[in-house]
């Protein structure tokens, strides 16, 4: 049996709706395997993470496609801080039909060989996706340092996300985030 390659490519203009949608899967697929169809962890489009905040993800950030032996089979979207090398994992997902095969965790280190220089690596997750809780903490050697509730919001949410203006009460999806860093150097 052959080894898979994981490897990053930079996006293209004409792979954007496409990562956009393949974006919105995965993350959906995890909140309908937790809750199913319930209403209070999408949006007002019945997504876990509106286009919105996609589209200012890759606008703000650098975004890429992981590829497993030359097939799309996700994606991630960076910002990069070449001052401070604090740098943050905007979106991380792989499609569902290859978790738990490696795919994520291999993209992860081509990522840390791509930036050397990092100091801090710091990233969020909704407080029920256990898939990701895991992932980070266990695979990947973040901590959690932090939980974002109704009694402690994410003073960086606008910076992270970009304003959310359209959406009803100024939040999308889940409002309970855990927040990760993983020290470099």
């Amino acid at each position: 049996m052959t080894a898979s390659k994981i490897t990053l490519t930079p996006l293209t203009e004409d792979d954007r709706e496409q990562f956009i949608l393949d974006n919105q899967y995965a993350f959906k697929f995890g909140a309908v395997e937790e809750f199913g169809m319930r209403d209070d962890h999408l949006d007002g489009e019945g997504e876990i993470i509106s286009r919105k905040t996609i589209e200012h993800c890759i606008d703000h950030g650098v975004a890429y496609r992981i590829r497993e032996n030359g097939k799309i089979v996700g994606g991630l979207i960076l910002k990069i801080d070449e001052q401070t090398q604090h740098n943050e994992l905007e979106i991380l997902f792989v499609s569902p039909d290859v978790h738990s095969k490696g795919v994520g965790t291999a993209a992860w280190r081509e990522v840390e060989r791509l930036y050397p220089d990092t100091v801090v690596w710091e990233t969020c997750t909704p407080y029920f996706e256990k898939r990701n809780i895991h992932f980070y903490i266990n695979k990947l050697g973040f901590h959690a340092v932090e939980f974002f509730c109704e009694h402690h919001r994410d003073p960086h949410e606008d910076e992270r996300y970009g304003p959310q203006d359209d959406v009803p009460d100024d939040n999308e999806g889940p409002d309970e985030m855990f927040r990760f860093v993983k020290y470099m150097k």
